[in-house]
């Protein structure tokens, strides 16, 4: 598990602690941790990821891209930290916990966790505080 940043001056404190509970997430929910990546960039790279392979013409705050279908999972997870600002700003939580529930939430997506409709979604909801909650313990 890696984390990359491109084109934006942010990183993640405390790597290691995050790494962790991601490695929980995976593991709880049945898989085991690949080859993962995690590109915390900007809302024009992710709007331009958003649009070649989902074609949707926005930025969003993350995008999951699993790349097999195993037990194992080997994928990689792109972060725009203006998305997350903003969201952070938004629902006035601190850019960290933002950026804690996206990262929680493109693991899950991994996990094979949907969000297409209003249950999936509260399901979503669900797991990711858990996994904010459980940091705090």
């Amino acid at each position: 598990m890696r984390f990359f940043y491109y084109n934006v001056k942010y990183r993640i404190r405390k790597s290691r602690r995050v790494k962790e509970v991601l490695n929980k997430v995976i593991r709880k929910n049945g898989f085991i941790p690949g080859d993962l990546n995690y590109i915390i960039t900007n809302n024009r790279i992710i709007k331009e990821l958003n649009y070649r392979y989902l074609r949707h013409n926005y930025a969003t705050d993350v995008i999951s891209f699993k790349f097999d279908k195993g037990k194992k999972i080997n994928g990689e997870v792109y972060i725009s930290i203006e998305k997350v600002r903003a969201n952070a700003k938004k629902y006035k939580v601190s850019v960290r916990n933002e950026l804690m529930r996206v990262l929680i939430h493109g693991t899950l997506h991994l996990c094979n966790f949907t969000d297409y409709n209003i249950e999936e979604k509260l399901n979503m909801k669900k797991e990711e505080d858990y996994w904010l909650n459980s940091m705090n313990d």
